[in-house]
């Protein structure tokens, strides 16, 4: 995140020291690094609750493609069956009709 080498830490200890001095920087500088220590947590925390959100928001769009699906394939279905319906009524009639040929060649 911040690209701080050690030169860059060492001149902030420097005017730290200077500026709260001896006796007050250990003090400071634990209070530092727990508040530090508690932001990181927090940030994790945070990052974790968002990828949780983002991978039950992928999930909620799984479950309603899924759902598209069974809706799309139940309607492959029905067209199938219409289409089976279609082929054995013409089936029938060409079967009807081939008799009534077959039937006035008969009577000729």
């Amino acid at each position: 995140m911040f690209d701080v080498g050690f030169s860059e830490l060492v001149m902030i200890g420097l005017v730290s020291l200077l500026v709260i001095g001896p006796e007050r920087l250990p003090k400071v500088a634990r209070l530092a690094g727990f508040w530090i220590g508690k932001s990181r947590a927090m940030l994790e925390s945070v990052k974790t609750e968002i990828h949780n959100e983002l991978q039950q928001e992928e999930l909620r769009q799984l479950l309603n493609e899924q759902a598209n699906l069974t809706e799309l394939h139940s309607a492959i279905e029905e067209i199938t069956d219409a289409g089976a319906s279609i082929e054995s009524s013409i089936n029938t009639s060409i079967a009807e009709t081939q008799k009534d040929l077959k039937h006035l060649d008969e009577h000729k």
